[in-house]
């Protein structure tokens, strides 16, 4: 496996939000997989437990997040350095009939075995009995 190409990485950071948005979960998955075919590890956001494994970085957050959080990242600041993304994200989030929107700063690095390793950081919601600070409770358990 070689570390995917400038090209591939800005296709995949397009797809990325594109398909979260459309609710593709299996297109979402293959776009990931085209480029991360390996172990995935994730500090999301950074200081907490590292999470590992393709199906706790990726799938959990999609079932956990995808049905109320839509993305927007600006094309302008995705950044592909070597065999790094990076980028800002605003994330769109509908809780108790609601949308707020928050940033997150992420990063994603691409290794030549095919793994992948995320990290993130963002403002870590309130754990209360909010909608949102349910999801992060089930998300970021003590």
């Amino acid at each position: 496996m070689s570390i995917p190409s400038r090209a591939e990485l800005l296709q995949w950071a397009h797809n990325y939000v594109e398909l979260w948005n459309a609710g593709d979960k299996q297109a979402w998955i293959d776009n990931w997989r085209k480029v991360g075919p390996g172990e995935f590890r994730m500090l999301d956001p950074v200081g907490t437990p590292e999470k590992v494994g393709f199906d706790h970085c990726v799938g959990d957050s999609w079932e956990l997040f995808q049905e109320r959080v839509r993305f927007k990242h600006h094309n302008d600041i995705v950044l592909v350095n070597g065999n790094e993304v990076a980028w800002v994200l605003e994330n769109h989030i509908t809780t108790d009939g609601k949308t707020n929107m928050a940033i997150s700063i992420e990063t994603f690095r691409f290794e030549e075995d095919g793994s992948v390793v995320i990290r993130t950081w963002y403002k870590v919601p309130h754990r209360d009995d909010s909608e949102l600070g349910e999801m992060f409770q089930t998300y970021l358990p003590k």
